[in-house]
């Protein structure tokens, strides 16, 4: 519905029927993107910035696709390097996962490389390259992949949130100090200007009586982002595109690091005409309002909450095995000042890089990125418990590919929230249990999600066979 016939209506005090999302793709049916250069407007008052985009924009076009039909992407390079698209969060083939020298090779400028599986998975997801990825994500190539339920929540309004940031230079143009080795050893390349859906955020109309479905999705390279909605008691519903128990998030935020999505329903139980923040609260000692709730001046849709389920169906992931579960661990360390020593040459590891899995450094470099011996060699179908510890003063996003992990509470058990992870925020010091069934076969990335952390080396790879 056209926003401005759906506050008309909330004036008119009707009751609006619920709004469908957008036409998803057919069921392969061809979508080509071409990755190229091309300008945004990123700041509210200022220059254009030149970026790289999917299709030329930034975030990407939003692609839509129903549970279990076959997405198509012919992805044409334009750029003048190679690239790859990875599917953040997707189980897919491990063919199809974009990362260059282990799942394909890179596309190269002028070439077509084409993407095809079937999402078995409803939810929120994203795709970006594994190519160069602090420079390529850096200069503006990430979108939104929405796989749709077939029942979906019953809510009037749905809305996309991807929130990045951007390092700008004096005129406006994005900063090419990608491999600073500051940013490497310390919290990553974090930039001062945040854009949602590739602006400056600045006020969302709602209706009062409304309810929204949010879905979020933190695009950055290293900003985490610590959500409050001031006036407001939004419940989660799904994390990383995996449907959970719907539940109030703990002490009223939000947590969203690097790589991490959260899907919101949002009653919008203000008045007309009131305001109310949404504010980013990762510093403490300094809150910084990201944007405005904005109710119209009309009428409210609904004097009450929508009496209607908010659960969404479970996605069909395979029950962890706990009581014969191998155990597995892995020490996530370095930092500032560190140049950890580990394997070199054709082992796949290098020496000198800040941050470590198990001791080990990671090159990335494609061309070697074939020979990197497994960390672990997972048994198709067996369960495992991976406790992870992190052994430094940093944060860091711990990503899976091609397969979900079901976390654990302290006592070794699933967490009573049903929570589904594919990226767990260790804090510093901090330590996480997780629990997988290594069902997908393939040679499968384990890396940190603040981008310079894993292109310094905190990186792995799992085999399952």
């Amino acid at each position: 519905m056209h926003r401005r016939h759906f506050l008309a209506a909330a004036a008119a005090v009707t009751v609006l029927p619920l709004a469908r999302p957008s036409a998803a793709l057919l069921d392969g049916e061809p979508r080509r993107i071409d990755i190229l250069p091309s300008q945004a407007q990123l700041l509210a008052e200022g220059p254009v910035t030149k970026i790289w985009g999917y299709d030329g924009l930034t975030p990407g076009p939003v692609l839509r696709i129903r549970q279990r039909d076959r997405l198509v992407v012919e992805a044409v390079n334009g750029l003048a390097e190679p690239t790859t698209i990875h599917w953040h969060g997707l189980r897919l083939p491990n063919a199809m996962d974009g990362v260059p020298g282990l799942t394909q090779n890179a596309i190269q400028p002028g070439e077509t490389f084409r993407y095809e599986f079937a999402p078995p998975d409803a939810g929120t997801f994203w795709y970006h390259p594994h190519f160069k990825t602090s420079e390529q994500m850096g200069r503006g190539l990430f979108g939104a992949l929405i796989v749709e339920e077939p029942d979906p929540p019953a809510v009037d309004r749905e809305l996309l949130w991807v929130l990045s940031d951007w390092r700008l230079d004096a005129e406006g143009q994005i900063a090419p100090d990608f491999a600073e080795p500051f940013d490497q050893a310390h919290d990553g390349r974090i930039g001062p200007v945040i854009t949602l859906n590739g602006q400056e955020p600045g006020e969302v109309a709602v209706t009062a009586g409304e309810r929204l479905r949010l879905r979020l999705v933190n695009a950055a390279e290293a900003r985490i982002f610590v959500l409050a909605f001031d006036g407001h008691a939004p419940l989660v519903i799904a994390r990383d595109g995996q449907p959970c128990q719907p539940h109030a998030p703990d002490g009223g935020l939000v947590w969203l690091g690097p790589g991490m999505r959260a899907d919101l329903i949002l009653d919008a139980a203000g008045k007309p005409g009131e305001r109310f923040q949404v504010v980013d609260h990762r510093n403490d000692k300094h809150p910084r309002p990201l944007l405005t709730l904005a109710y119209g001046q009309g009428g409210i849709l609904r004097e009450s909450p929508l009496d209607a389920p908010m659960a969404l169906t479970a996605n069909p992931l395979p029950r962890p095995d706990l009581a014969n579960a191998a155990p597995l661990e892995l020490v996530f360390a370095g930092g500032m000042g560190m140049a950890m020593h580990g394997m070199s040459g054709d082992g796949g590891h290098t020496m000198g890089l800040p941050w470590t899995v198990n001791g080990l450094a990671m090159d990335h470099d494609p061309a070697g990125m074939n020979h990197t011996a497994p960390l672990f060699n997972l048994a198709l179908g067996r369960t495992y418990r991976l406790a992870m510890t992190n052994q430094s003063d940093w944060w860091h996003p711990i990503h899976l590919h091609g397969m979900h992990m079901l976390a654990l509470d302290p006592t070794g058990q699933p967490d009573p929230r049903g929570l589904w992870l594919d990226t767990v925020l260790l804090p510093p010091q901090g330590r996480a249990e997780v629990a997988l069934v290594a069902d997908n076969p393939g040679r499968w990335m384990l890396h940190c999600h603040v981008i310079q952390h894993q292109e310094a080396g905190m990186a792995a790879v799992l085999a399952v066979a």
